[in-house]
């Protein structure tokens, strides 16, 4: 029975993001930004439960790839997809039915699926991941999101303007699919020496999240990337590792 534990957590994450795509299409955008939450937080457990157990199960990495297509692929773009239809209308209501000139925002879910499916089959990424992880990219989406419900210090106008949303998509895309080296928050020791990067990181990001709540979500992600970079220049390119576990993809 505990085999199938971290799998059940992977479908957890499944069923969340299944809801967050209805919630969205119903216009519920804080039940969206709750829901991936626990789709967040499921993906992360899955594997920690299954490295706490002992289970590895090339069903557990398919499962999981599967689930985070849906919930770190297809939901972020759907947002983006409704910021858009939004900024084509700002003064009217959103037209009925598919509108074509915001379906291109699906290329986010494109990039994120051709990222899932090529970290399946690396075997170089550990500690660190090669290009923005999924998640990630839809904590930034999200914090754009969370803008626009609360139209925070009258930011709403500016996250649903077609020219900002399509530099979102394009940018987010070419850093999933790129090969640029992201650090984890995979600690294999406790301590500071080689978590410094990690521990700064997480101090200000926590401090930002206190101090401009949503207004920080999305800033955190581009710290995120900005901390990765820092990382890369101080020590070059790093060492890529082998995988872990095999069985959980991007936590």
């Amino acid at each position: 029975m505990k085999k199938h534990l971290p799998n059940f957590i992977t479908l957890v994450n499944l069923l969340c993001g299944a809801l967050a795509l209805v919630s969205l299409f119903e216009g519920q955008y804080m039940q969206v930004c709750w829901l991936l939450l626990v789709s967040g937080l499921a993906d992360f457990a899955d594997g920690l439960v299954a490295r706490a157990l002992g289970v590895h199960s090339p069903l557990g990495r398919e499962l999981d790839s599967l689930a985070d297509v849906v919930s770190f692929g297809l939901v972020p773009g759907a947002i983006l997809y409704v910021l858009l239809v939004y900024g084509y209308h700002p003064t009217s209501v959103p037209p009925d039915g598919l509108y074509w000139p915001a379906a291109p925002a699906f290329a986010f879910t494109m990039a994120a699926a051709w990222r899932l499916g090529k970290f399946n089959l690396d075997t170089r990424q550990s500690e660190h991941f090669l290009g923005l992880s999924t998640p990630a990219a839809t904590v930034f989406v999200v914090g754009l999101l969370l803008l626009f419900e609360r139209d925070t210090r009258g930011l709403a106008g500016l996250v649903v303007a077609p020219g900002f949303v399509w530099t979102v998509v394009a940018v987010l895309s070419v850093l999933m699919v790129s090969e640029v080296p992201m650090f984890s928050f995979k600690f294999k020791r406790l301590g500071w020496r080689g978590n410094e990067f990690r521990i700064i990181f997480a101090a200000i990001a926590l401090g930002l999240l206190w101090w401009l709540r949503e207004m920080a979500v999305s800033l955190v992600v581009v710290l995120y990337v900005l901390f990765s970079l820092a990382q890369n220049a101080t020590r070059g390119r790093g060492s890529d590792g082998v995988k872990s576990d095999g069985v959980k993809s991007e936590e």
